[in-house]
């Protein structure tokens, strides 16, 4: 079923993560057009500059301080964002954050924290939107990556949660568009390498400062396809062009996928000594930047 939503600029749209990164460079995107926005992040500092940010774009955001892995925190943010706005159009489940270390060497109480994030903040956010969102005919966008179908070594557990928002993203949308036919669209958005601070914010095992591999491309282009999403809805869409001969390689020819991943490893390694080895995985990040370090 063809799927034509409101036009963004008379959208309510609701973003997790919106405090950095691709969240970030959403939001203002979506503002910059028009839309009315929900933040929700943990952190509370930048989600009140980035309000007032968005005030003087000429656009209406609220924020809500609130950790994805919760799902009260999730119904009780779709609930605030209706009552102020009076509807939800696109809900948009962005949040994630990752792990630089061998998985034989990841420790279960950070694997677990990675999961309650990167895929129950999608399952939390997904099934607190639903209900508003069938009423409006409106969007449910899932941020997954080229790692929902490849891998990549050194973010196992990373590329792991990926495959599992994706599994859970598709099955949804079979449950939703296909069975009930409901008046939605469910997209899974899957970039490749994006300049943002994901390695950063990332937990770090390693004796050397993360990074991503090049190439990478600009956190505005992931922001284009889910402003795209949210009007046009959509299937999987693929960001970038090594998304796409990254997934397709993995499908088509899996064991040179495999040869190809493992190339990775050595290239997700600055030269100088980790700057901030636990990151954001249990606690607020405070930098509010939608780029990350210039590559080295």
């Amino acid at each position: 079923m063809a799927i034509s939503h409101k036009p963004i600029e008379e959208q309510v749209i609701v973003v997790t993560g919106a405090t950095s990164g691709i969240g970030l460079a959403t939001a203002l995107l979506a503002a910059q057009r028009g839309a009315r926005l929900v933040l929700i992040a943990r952190s509370e500092d930048i989600l009140k500059a980035l309000v007032e940010q968005i005030k003087e774009i000429g656009s209406e955001a609220i924020y809500i301080v609130a950790d994805v892995g919760d799902y009260d925190s999730m119904n009780k943010a779709a609930q605030a964002a209706v009552q102020h706005f009076g509807c939800i159009d696109t809900w948009v489940n962005n949040a994630g954050v990752s792990i630089y270390s061998r998985l034989e060497e990841t420790e279960e109480a950070d694997s677990r924290r990675l999961f309650e994030t990167n895929f129950w903040g999608v399952v939390n956010g997904s099934r607190a939107a639903l209900p508003y969102l069938k009423a409006s005919g409106g969007a449910l966008i899932n941020v997954g990556s080229e790692v929902s179908d490849a891998v990549i070594p050194l973010q196992g557990m990373y590329s792991a949660s990926k495959h599992a928002v994706k599994g859970y993203t598709d099955a949804l949308r079979v449950e939703l568009e296909d069975v009930e036919d409901a008046p939605i669209s469910i997209t899974l958005i899957q970039p490749t390498a994006v300049n943002t601070p994901f390695p950063q914010h990332a937990k770090n095992y390693m004796d050397k400062e993360p990074k991503l591999p090049t190439p990478m491309i600009e956190p505005v282009q992931v922001a284009e396809a889910i402003l795209k999403a949210a009007t046009s809805g959509g299937r999987d869409v693929k960001v970038g062009a090594m998304a796409v001969v990254n997934t397709a390689v993995s499908k088509l020819l899996p064991s040179l996928g495999d040869k190809i991943s493992a190339r990775q490893a050595n290239r997700q390694q600055e030269d100088f000594p980790p700057r901030d080895p636990e990151g954001t995985l249990y606690k607020p990040g405070h930098d509010g930047r939608i780029h990350g370090h210039a590559p080295t």
